[in-house]
């Protein structure tokens, strides 16, 4: 074992906040993702209150002011994504997830893997501090176009821009080096006897979308490092005057900007697939062909970005190739949906919290697909182009993915990570609460952008078409389940917190799952395992002829070593 592996007794700092041990860096992203969701929560709740009730003091707010709008709603999308998506499903659980899943002591660089986490939270501390100087935080919507972005005379944000644009460069550094760290340590640290088509689902996952990120993140930050030159220097790459080209931006970040979807949502079809497999008590599905079309969605990712462009006056040629290539897409995100719901079929069902979580998920991330046909068309899409359509479609890809699968994922290993149970009674109260409250918000809101609703009007009693009664009455209704579904996470973290101190002590194995972290004990300690184990079958042999337990972890002998139900004590 290396020096930067080795134990010493460490003090609180040392121990906490200058850890090269991956679980709690894990944590550490963790718990800063949730911090930030609570900031881009509120931001939410803000500029939601100025739309269903306009022009009224927000509670705890104050009156939202136009350029304050602008900031919201361009931070509230920044956040959520880049500070909450991101760090928590990559981040948290690759961190936290990967040695211990394919049975090593750490990830292969250590002190790298530190790095990438000061980098990342100097990048959230760079973002807060974009509020707090003259002109306030970036206004300029969280796709950054110019000239929006490139002159402070139309976001009236000279420093926040800049600030803003910082803090996503530094975070794209953190999560490269963590991308590095995750494949390297999942090619070359896999227990003994873990093949390929041994590592779970949501490892492949997990690295597949480093890859992902790696691949597509290089021409944003060189159109990132231009659009600084043009806030700073005076340079003209985004300025037609100039000879510039402001559809250039756009190229660039959607390069990027659509792949990062991928990124983000591979990592959650992980998690749900875990979920299901364990709480459904069956094999996962077709396991090889979730991970040629995981590899095929990474791919095809790359061919869709200008569908996003379809009114940025892209030629109509071109606009039919993204548009059968935007279609093509939806094939493999189909198929991993319907191998969750062929493994759910047939299978001994426990409705458990994190059960619960994965289901909705598949629910609502369907309607979120479904929906998003109408936006792949090139001709629908010039109508239904930046109204609330695309929003409400939007959100239902990425609260399935942003929320929903991290509440299954978290619900999931809790008893891992802290060794404790969460209330199952508070878990299904907050569960309920947040899934219909989160309906109520964005199904009226498919109604209004059907409507005409623009996507970035402040105040829809200046339009008299969108100030008609029926459609306020939508957008109160929406405000009022914003506020409900808010209200709600209260619920998750009195769950969370107090259940670390006073929750039920788990079991070794509380789920009776397959997969190696399971071997560990609860919280595992650093090192993960007294023993290394090695492995003899894949993740996912539940309910195997023949045998009297209705699971088979990947470390148990094989059956002509050991008698079908001489699992070991941990897994009991």
């Amino acid at each position: 074992m290396s020096d930067a592996h080795a134990h010493h007794d460490e003090g609180w700092v040392k121990k906490y906040l200058w850890s090269t041990d991956h679980k709690i860096i894990g944590m550490q992203y963790l718990f800063t993702g949730m911090l930030m969701a609570l900031l881009g929560g509120y931001f939410a709740y803000a500029f939601r209150m100025q739309l269903g009730f306009p022009n009224q003091p927000v509670p705890g707010f104050g009156l939202v002011s136009p350029n304050e709008y602008n900031a919201l709603v361009t931070n509230h999308g920044t956040i959520m994504i880049f500070w909450v998506a991101m760090p928590v499903l990559i981040a948290a659980f690759g961190n936290f997830l990967i040695p211990l899943m394919i049975g090593c002591d750490d990830m292969v660089f250590p002190r790298l893997n530190r790095l990438s986490y000061q980098i990342f939270l100097v990048s959230a501390l760079v973002l807060l501090a974009s509020f707090f100087v003259p002109g306030g935080g970036f206004g300029g919507a969280w796709t950054a176009y110019p000239p929006l972005s490139s002159q402070a005379k139309f976001s009236l944000t000279p420093a926040g821009s800049t600030l803003w644009l910082l803090a996503v460069a530094l975070e794209f550094v953190a999560f490269l080096i963590g991308g590095i760290n995750f494949v390297t340590t999942v090619m070359n640290s896999r227990a003994p006897g873990m093949k390929w088509h041994d590592i779970p689902v949501v490892i492949w996952m997990i690295v597949i979308a480093s890859i992902v990120f790696m691949a597509s993140v290089g021409p944003l930050v060189a159109g990132a490092v231009m659009l600084l030159m043009d806030q700073q220097f005076g340079t003209g790459f985004y300025d037609p005057i100039r000879g510039g080209d402001p559809i250039l931006w756009q190229h660039l970040f959607w390069f990027f900007g659509h792949p990062e979807v991928y990124v983000v949502l591979l990592p959650a079809m992980g998690i749900v697939i875990e979920v299901i497999a364990v709480f459904s008590r069956k094999k996962v599905f077709a396991y090889k062909m979730v991970l040629y079309t995981a590899f095929a969605t990474g791919i095809l990712s790359f061919f869709v970005w200008a569908h996003h462009q379809f009114v940025a006056g892209i030629d109509p040629r071109m606009a039919n190739v993204f548009t059968v290539t935007t279609l093509l897409i939806s094939v493999p995100i189909a198929e991993m949906l319907f191998v969750t719901i062929a493994t759910l079929y047939g299978g001994s069902i426990r409705l458990d919290t994190p059960m619960l979580w994965a289901v909705a998920f598949v629910a609502e991330f369907l309607l979120g697909g479904v929906t998003g046909i109408y936006l792949g068309s090139s001709g629908s899409d010039i109508y239904f182009h930046d109204t609330y359509f695309v929003l409400a479609h939007f959100h239902y890809t990425f609260v399935p993915i942003a929320i929903i699968a991290v509440f299954a994922g978290i619900t999931y290993w809790y008893p891992k990570m802290f060794g404790r149970m969460l209330d199952e009674r508070l878990g299904k109260l907050h569960f309920w609460l947040t899934v219909i409250a989160f309906n109520f918000i964005f199904i009226p809101l498919f109604i209004t952008g059907a409507a005409g609703d623009h996507r970035r009007i402040y105040d829809y009693t200046k339009f008299p078409d969108l100030a008609r009664p029926e459609l306020q009455n939508l957008r109160a209704l929406a405000t009022v389940a914003t506020v409900v579904m808010l209200s709600a996470q209260v619920i998750f973290l009195y769950n969370f917190f107090k259940s670390m101190r006073s929750g039920k002590r788990a079991e070794a194995n509380p789920w009776q799952a397959n997969t190696l972290e399971w071997l560990a004990p609860s919280p595992p300690p650093h090192g993960n395992f007294a023993e290394l184990p090695t492995v003899h079958r894949g993740p996912y042999e539940y309910s195997v002829p023949g045998r009297d337990l209705d699971y088979w972890p990947q470390s148990d002998p094989p059956e002509d070593d050991a008698a079908p139900d001489a699992a070991p004590e941990a897994a009991r």
